[in-house]
């Protein structure tokens, strides 16, 4: 059973988005929509309006022409249809297939899901009663939704139901029904410059909607920052709060989601007040980032307010607990911006008055012209329309170089290779050494990136923003691996190890961290050595220096004073030894040589006189009596 806390955080945030709405009760919902025209049969020709559908990636700019198919079976879409054998892929040759759908038993978003498997083209929703039109919005993300509502590429669009009834009759009479659907002047273009804003958040807790505009803020960021600097547009940011209700500014909830006594909130991020992040730290969060661009703008460099977002979520994500003040001011002062003039922007969230930044965001809420209320989050507005589908980088790119009158267009508009060349100035905000002009920026199309190099096959590890650590055989050679290192007396002193852990060790008669310092040890001030009663010490870089008074020889293995004498008689009675010894060894071995030469001698002697007295049987060349009697 869900906790007592628990249920007033989602009854107060309910709340609270009663609030947005009584904020906006007096500006109201536009839908946006694109043209629809019949161009067959002669009967039903002429034109249509047809609402653009929160999801998928509407032509913005173009136009597509298709011929209508409404299915005999599953015609609401809500189940696939190759379940029914149904397929929708045009022939070769032939036009696109533009499904009609009815309305109702599933979600707008998996209906275009199923038809788009099926080969369709584009969809076209039919109302299942009299109103006026409406816009399809994405579900609510859970596990089953957000497989299928960020993988649909087709446009859609909602008709009424009397439209829809025409074509469904004409249809079903065997006529071919052809149309044109047409974003061409969804986005108006006034001028020669296209003015957009994004409603978003800094909270990046909130689920796959979250993901979503973290994702889509990293990877437009690089286009964003040179439509911005060739000043093709014009863009502003902003975010959504509400306020708490009198009633209930002293509550617990009310305290814990809001700043400036209740007018300035935000939801709990997991909607638990008993753990994890307040509403009142996204809301300081969000007016920090306002801030940020605000600072940046004044300066003429709007465009910082793109790193500082997405720097942000890389560095400061609430999952490890980085999501603060200390965090955020790092990655200010990373990109170069003055702290001072942005903590003056915020005030002080304490304070019982209005905070004039956010007071501006409420107001701007609230629709005027051509712009309806903002109520969906992210929100993205161009040239003054609400821009409908899928938030991703070419989709939106689309949406807003078709702002642009056709041929007056930038070249971001045409070519996805560009790069920004963010790294020229301040090295983008990335970690950067000075000695051995190393840096962790690097210039893609989508921005720059913060990322540790590779040197000379060397690699950098890090986060790329506050250190890069060279790491691995060979890292020594690159500034001594980022370890300390000096030269003195013509010796030369590193703590650099070169390893695999990449660690810095003061080598042997150092003390210190290794990587900003090592300090020489005074082995004689701290005891270390010379600690014998006649020893004398004197440190040096590096080392030590041990004498001994009078007529002493120093032993270092021993840390003592011997005599010299005592040293020489020692020696002198050792080579005496060994010179006997020696002797010894040589007679002996003179002897032995001399036995057994002497007895081989004796031994042939011996054998020559008997061989003349008594020859032997075997040698046959000496003439004997035993033979001679027997010849």
């Amino acid at each position: 059973m869900a906790s007592r806390e628990s249920m007033m955080a989602k009854l107060l945030g309910l709340i609270l988005l009663s609030c947005m709405y009584h904020q906006s009760a007096m500006g109201r919902f536009v839908v946006e929509k694109n043209s629809l025209t019949v161009t067959s049969p002669e009967s039903i020709k002429g034109n249509h309006d047809s609402a653009i559908g929160n999801f998928g990636i509407p032509q913005y700019g173009g136009s597509m022409a298709g011929t209508v198919d409404y299915p005999k079976e599953n015609r609401k879409g809500c189940r696939k249809f190759d379940e029914f054998g149904i397929s929708f892929k045009a022939n070769p040759g032939s036009l696109p297939k533009f499904v009609l759908l009815d309305r109702g038993d599933c979600f707008f978003a998996l209906k275009v899901w199923n038809a788009q498997n099926a080969g369709a083209s584009a969809v076209l929703v039919a109302d299942d009663m009299d109103e006026p039109l409406i816009t399809m919005d994405r579900p609510e993300e859970d596990g089953s939704s957000s497989k299928y509502i960020e993988n649909i590429t087709i446009p859609s669009a909602l008709i009424t139901n009397n439209f829809g009834e025409t074509l469904k009759k004409a249809i079903k009479n065997g006529d071919m029904v052809n149309i044109n659907l047409d974003w061409r002047e969804s986005v108006p273009h006034p001028d020669d410059r296209v003015e957009y804003e994004l409603w978003t958040n800094s909270n990046d807790e909130c689920g796959v909607k979250c993901d979503m505009l973290m994702d889509f803020v990293k990877n437009f960021k690089g286009a964003a920052q040179i439509l911005e600097k060739g000043g093709y547009t014009l863009f502003t940011p902003h975010y959504i709060t509400w306020y708490c209700p009198q009633a209930f500014t002293i509550s617990k909830q009310c305290k814990s989601q809001c700043i400036n006594h209740g007018r300035y909130c935000a939801p709990d991020p997991e909607q638990d007040f008993s753990t994890g992040y307040e509403g009142k730290d996204v809301v300081i969060e969000n007016l920090r980032q306002l801030c940020v661009f605000k600072v940046a703008n004044e300066s003429q460099k709007a465009w910082i307010w793109w790193d500082y977002v997405t720097d942000f979520q890389i560095r400061c994500p609430m999952k490890e607990k980085k999501y603060n003040k200390e965090c955020a001011n790092g990655v200010i002062k990373s990109l170069g911006l003055d702290l001072k003039k942005i903590e003056k922007c915020m005030g002080d969230p304490n304070a019982d008055l209005d905070n004039l930044v956010l007071k501006e965001e409420q107001d701007a809420q609230i629709g005027k012209g051509t712009r309806g209320d903002v109520t969906i989050l992210p929100t993205l507005v161009v040239n003054n329309r609400q821009y409908r589908g899928k938030l991703e980088k070419g989709a939106v790119l689309k949406a807003i170089c078709s702002g642009f009158e056709e041929t007056t267009e930038p070249a971001v508009c045409l070519s996805d290779d560009v790069e920004t060349n963010e790294c020229l100035d301040n090295n983008g905000g990335c970690w950067h050494d000075k000695s051995a002009n190393v840096t962790a920026c690097k210039d893609t199309f989508r921005g720059r990136v913060c990322e540790c190099p590779l040197v000379d096959g060397v690699q950098f590890k890090g986060d790329g923003y506050t250190s890069c650590v060279a790491s691995g055989p060979g890292r020594c050679k690159i500034n001594n691996g980022g370890c300390w290192h000096e030269n003195r007396d013509g010796d030369s002193f590193t703590a650099c190890l070169d390893n695999e852990n990449g660690k810095c060790a003061c080598p042997s008669g150092f003390k210190g961290d290794g990587v900003k310092s090592c300090e020489d040890i005074d082995e004689c001030k701290e005891k270390k050595a010379c600690q014998c009663q006649e020893c004398s010490c004197k440190n040096t870089w590096g080392s030590y220096e041990c004498t001994c008074s009078g007529d002493l020889l120093y032993i270092r293995d021993h840390d003592t004073c011997i005599s010299k004498t005592a040293g020489k008689g020692k020696s002198s009675w050792t080579a005496m030894w060994m010179i006997l010894l020696s002797l010894v060894m040589a007679g002996g071995g003179a002897y032995l040589v001399y036995k057994y030469r002497w007895r081989s001698y004796m031994d042939s002697e011996i054998r020559a006189i008997m061989a003349q007295y008594m020859p032997l049987d075997n040698q046959s060349g000496v003439v004997n009596h035993v033979s001679e009697n027997h010849v």
